[in-house]
């Protein structure tokens, strides 16, 4: 925590609702930490809902929260944990509220394919893009924190809020799940 001077003080006092903001993080710490995780959380985000611009949005309140909190960390882990927390929490409140993945247009996918191996890996993704949107939000995180993030069991539980030992079965029925609705080429 930075200190603060004297008329810092008296100037929180005078905003009660400024008051009650904590200061963890000063500046130069959170722009640090705000380049290492803002790619991987926009990301993160973005695979959760199957929106960009709607990760641009969860992606501010997450960070705003996240400071908001003022919560001390005990390492990097921690708090990048509690950054993953807060974004999935966000995702799950918005999700409660319909939304529609945009998925790519046929015309789209098929004018890629002209260019050979690079077609083939766009439709490729296309499927796979298809296919998580047709898992449930909850596995859509197992699977994204668990690969693409490469976090640890109870790295994932702490995240999504479940317990350590219920996380290898699930990843195993959504991995399950996406394998065949990528056998199979539809729901």
């Amino acid at each position: 925590m930075r200190d603060l001077t004297v008329s810092e003080l008296e100037r929180l006092a005078a905003q009660p609702h400024v008051a009650e903001v904590a200061f963890q993080m000063d500046e130069e710490a959170f722009r640090a930490f705000y380049d290492r995780t803002a790619r991987v959380m926009w990301a993160y985000l973005a695979r959760l809902t199957g929106d960009g611009g709607l990760a641009d949005d969860l992606l501010q309140e997450t960070y705003y929260r996240f400071l908001k909190a003022g919560r001390a960390y005990e390492s990097e882990a921690h708090r990048r944990n509690s950054l993953f927390r807060i974004a999935t929490n966000l995702a799950t409140d918005h999700r409660r509220k319909p939304f529609a993945v945009a998925l790519p247009d046929a015309d789209r996918t098929r004018a890629l394919q002209v260019d050979g191996d690079a077609g083939e890996r766009a439709a490729s993704r296309t499927d796979v893009h298809r296919a998580l949107s047709h898992l449930k939000p909850r596995e859509r995180s197992l699977l994204w924190l668990a690969y693409a993030q490469g976090a640890t069991h109870r790295e994932i539980a702490d995240v999504l809020g479940l317990k350590t030992a219920s996380i290898k079965l699930l990843l195993f029925r959504a991995r399950k799940k996406l394998a065949g609705l990528l056998r199979d080429g539809r729901p």
